[in-house]
């Protein structure tokens, strides 16, 4: 299995150094993901062998020293972690509100960051690593990881309606196709339903803007499964390190 990586060659006196795009040492040093580094750099925060660098693109190599806030990057054993998100947990590092963030839940040593964001009040399976690539490749919707998610809507989808979500509907201007769509249960005394969804992009809010195009609200939206990951006996609030055999298979998974 290959993958195309942001690396230039460079020979010097018969050795090879490989150059790398900064953003993408950063994320692979397991400091945060490439794109909260892409801000980092911008803003002003990043310097390399004590200069300031603020344009994206800038490559370095493993030799040069990377200062984020005082803080001198080194390499870091990789780790991977399965999460069920509780509601009201925002997916970031930090909260500028005071908000409770998935970090909160843990007590590692490590500097680790979500793959990905779950909605403020939307619960479940989330991913969080300091591996900046496997992260990158994990988001990246050509890659067509496959997201399992539980939604309980204020309505009855008429079989006409499910037919057209099946076949894709136009939100923000494009067409957006689940890959699966399945009603698990409906309640006709509470006019709800719960309906199991399957996507592989993870565009914002799409799940909701899909029945929202339907003129129905979600009530409950649970990320079930990522990829071959599911929640199993993981409860809400709590995390689980994941082995190198499950890393290993979300690899496996990742479209060529």
């Amino acid at each position: 299995m290959t993958y195309k990586y942001n690396y230039v060659i460079l020979f010097e006196d018969f050795g090879v150094i490989f150059v790398i795009r900064l953003q993408k040492q950063i994320a692979d040093l397991g400091y945060c993901s490439r794109r909260k580094a892409e801000e980092l750099i911008t803003a002003g925060k990043v310097y390399v062998n004590g200069k300031k660098i603020t344009e994206l693109g800038t490559k370095v190599n493993p030799t040069d020293e990377i200062r984020i806030n005082n803080e001198i990057l080194s390499v870091q054993e990789k780790e991977y972690y399965i999460f069920n998100k509780p509601r009201e947990v925002v997916t970031t590092t930090s909260d500028d509100k005071g908000r409770k963030t998935v970090l909160d839940f843990f007590d590692i040593d490590k500097r680790i960051y979500p793959v990905g964001r779950l909605d403020y009040d939307t619960t479940g399976l989330i991913l969080l690593t300091n591996d900046g690539e496997f992260a990158n490749l994990m988001m990246k919707p050509s890659s067509k990881i496959q997201k399992v998610y539980l939604a309980k809507i204020n309505g009855i989808m008429p079989k006409e309606d499910l037919i057209t979500l099946k076949n894709g509907i136009v939100i923000d201007k494009r067409k957006c196709i689940p890959d699966k769509v399945k009603v698990k249960s409906i309640d006709k005394k509470t006019n709800t339903s719960f309906i199991e969804i399957t996507i592989h992009e993870g565009r914002n809010h799409e799940i909701k803007k899909m029945f929202e195009y339907f003129h129905l609200d979600v009530l409950k939206l649970t990320r079930l499964s990522y990829g071959s990951l599911t929640l199993g006996n993981l409860k809400s609030g709590e995390y689980k390190k994941l082995s190198i055999k499950e890393v290993k298979t979300l690899y496996s998974l990742i479209k060529k």
